[in-house]
């Protein structure tokens, strides 16, 4: 039985308001209500040692997607008294721009991915515009050049990272997708990544509109909800409602420490 237990701080370095719901599910009846999206990077913290989940993206991209962030990743986890070179380990979830647009900004560390979404993201599929949307061919030469740096450790579909951090292809949205389970305090956590946007897509079954396998989307969602202790332990990728169910920290206005468990329940809507 794992021993060592995690602190694990969500940050939001952006956000979209100018959404609707047809962005966030398939065949959703309310398709032009708004629905907005907020953007995340996480970082796990033992007594010596820190792990960042997903790097996200920097202006760079921003601007060439029209998608302003707050705050660089990098500059943003200064709120927890980091710098890139605090970071021992990156688990890159999947290869999407919003997830691995930073990877560059971390030189030393060590990136985990799985080798079906390196596969999936040099490989024939990417001839395709469609599947090649969410990918930027910039963060994936640095994957490369990260893995001919002796950088990258490729993962097996359950593996672990560290006592306490374990991951699991999910698969769906990318191919080789991972969620990220942690031991806290409170109990199991599961960073689910883009294994689930939003609470809503896995409690009500409504699939994220960019998919590569549904089916695997949808096996997905029960995984997720295995991995974690409650329900509200699942920390869906984008949903902001993740701000409201655990509590602020520090003043920055940015960071919410989640291992405590939620303080927050959520909406009774979403639970019937």
């Amino acid at each position: 039985m794992s021993e060592t237990l995690w602190e694990v701080y969500a940050i939001k370095y952006a956000d979209r308001n100018n959404r609707t719901r047809v962005e966030s599910f398939i065949l959703d009846p309310a398709h032009d209500q708004p629905h907005a999206m907020d953007y995340f990077v996480w970082i796990l913290k033992s007594e010596d040692r820190v792990i960042m989940v997903d790097t996200g993206y920097e202006f760079d991209e921003a601007k060439r997607r029209g998608r302003p962030i707050q705050q660089a990743p990098v500059k943003a986890i200064e709120a927890l008294d980091l710098t890139a070179d605090s970071i021992d380990d990156i688990i890159v979830t999947h290869l999407h721009y919003d997830h691995a647009g930073c990877l560059a900004d971390f030189p030393a560390a060590m990136l985990h991915i799985h080798p079906v979404e390196m596969a999936y993201a040099t490989g024939p599929c990417m001839c395709e515009d469609a599947l090649r949307l969410p990918f930027t061919g910039a963060h994936i030469c640095d994957a490369v050049t990260a893995l001919f740096s002796g950088r990258v450790r490729f993962t097996a579909e359950d593996d672990v990272v560290a006592d306490g951090v374990t991951v699991h292809r999910i698969g769906g949205h990318s191919k080789g997708l991972q969620a990220v389970r942690v031991k806290t305090a409170a109990g199991w956590m599961c960073l689910a990544s883009d294994g689930t946007h939003y609470y809503e897509n896995f409690l009500k079954r409504k699939p994220f509109p960019i998919v590569v396998d549904v089916e695997d989307m949808l096996r997905g969602f029960d995984r997720i909800q295995a991995l974690a202790s409650c329900t509200e332990m699942v920390i869906p990728g984008h949903d902001p409602l993740v701000t409201s169910l655990y509590p602020a920290f520090g003043q920055s206005g940015f960071v919410w420490r989640l291992d405590g468990g939620p303080t927050g329940t959520l909406p009774d809507g979403l639970l019937a």
